[in-house]
């Protein structure tokens, strides 16, 4: 399994209508402090983030990926949206 497969795997915990994971590492490697793990872009829609401010959505994300943090995954930016909010933004 590759390593957006994993995270996709790790992810599933907050039952998402949609994930989408950009893997950037390639444009990254090398790089001072990257310690070998990727760096992805991550938009995930949940209804699970309904009620919830930003950063409690990234920490809902951080939570669910622990066990990738520092080894597969170096840096991660993420977009947390509500199926409501994802909908309206297209």
């Amino acid at each position: 399994m590759n390593r957006s497969e994993t995270i996709r795997a790790q992810l599933a915990v907050l039952e998402p209508s949609l994930v989408e994971i950009e893997d950037g590492s390639a444009r990254h490697a090398g790089h001072a402090g990257a310690s070998g793990g990727g760096h992805f872009r991550l938009t995930i829609v949940s209804s699970r983030f309904a009620g919830c401010r930003t950063l409690e959505r990234q920490r809902m994300v951080y939570d669910a990926l622990a066990s990738l943090l520092k080894r597969e995954i170096h840096a991660l930016s993420i977009i947390a949206k509500t199926p409501d909010e994802y909908s309206s933004s297209l």
